[in-house]
């Protein structure tokens, strides 16, 4: 028996669109990170980008459970001493939803060229429009 492996050549990326609208940002982010992967295909290989398109609608109408709102925070460093930054997901959904929902799920992507290639498929709108129609997306309805 012989193990089936993906050629980047040949694999078909579809597109989906997701409504962000009342979802938890952890359970939507770990679900899209797996579609931008290619592990709901049967034809999943781990070196090669079998994943699809993905583009996230209403991220502005994400949720988060419990205190995490006021609790969570978004840390980066601006690399000067003392440059520590932080910023409580209150903020930073109010200010750039869109950025809140892709570094989610930025962080649960493969390190090295490959994850960011694999990101590059992902597109985040804060509301409900998105200017992808051309490439007729799936409506795409995660649990």
């Amino acid at each position: 028996m012989k193990s089936y492996m993906a050629k980047g050549e040949t694999a078909e990326h579809n597109w989906y669109v997701v409504d962000a609208e009342d979802m938890i940002l952890g359970r939507l982010s770990s679900q899209v990170a797996a579609i931008l992967r290619g592990k709901h295909k049967p034809t999943f290989t781990p070196h090669v980008d079998t994943g699809d398109h993905v583009i996230i609608v209403n991220a502005a109408k994400v949720r988060m459970t419990g205190n995490k709102l006021d609790q969570k925070l978004y840390r980066h460093h601006t690399g000067y001493p003392g440059g520590l930054r932080e910023i409580p997901y209150r903020t930073l959904l109010a200010e750039k939803p869109e950025f809140a929902v892709y570094e989610s799920i930025r962080r649960m992507m493969p390190k090295g060229p490959l994850g960011r290639q694999m990101l590059k498929k992902l597109r985040v709108y804060a509301g409900p429009e998105h200017n992808n129609a051309a490439q007729k997306p799936e409506t795409l309805v995660l649990k």
